[in-house]
């Protein structure tokens, strides 16, 4: 197994950052021909998915977010810790932590129209994340 640590540093609450080619730079550094990537995002108020990413999706994406998460209505969690992200950590717990995708010809096996995304979801953005990036195979 290869595992290697992906950092990615967010500016704002609601971005999406591309991550696909660092996830297929770590296949290839790992030496996996077949197999499977498997990613962990190891915060509480961010998320890992799969989109295309172009701005009509990635626009529809934060839309959505925002209905299921809206800003405007009172969080439990804000009014213990006093940090106004409760928000932020219903969203992520419903897009995810992780991701796994199979590796084919030492290649990622996404669509045509699928890239590997990190969901920037906290209210105190401008941080830099830590995702985790297994390679499994042979």
């Amino acid at each position: 197994m290869y595992r290697k640590e992906l950092h990615v540093t967010s500016h704002r609450e609601g971005e999406i950052i591309d991550m696909t080619e660092d996830v297929r730079t770590a296949i290839r550094e790992s030496g996996v021909k077949e197999g499977l990537v498997h990613l962990f995002v190891q915060h509480s108020t961010a998320a890992l998915t799969t989109i295309e990413y172009e701005p009509g999706v990635l626009s529809d994406m934060q839309r959505a977010l925002s209905v299921l998460a809206p800003d405007n209505i009172p969080y439990a969690h804000n009014t213990r810790w006093g940090d106004g992200n409760g928000r932020s950590h219903v969203k992520a717990a419903l897009v995810g932590p992780s991701l796994t995708i199979p590796v084919a010809d030492r290649a990622l096996m996404c669509g045509t129209w699928q890239q590997v995304v990190l969901l920037e979801l906290d209210t105190n953005a401008g941080r830099t994340r830590t995702v985790i990036c297994s390679v499994t195979g042979e």
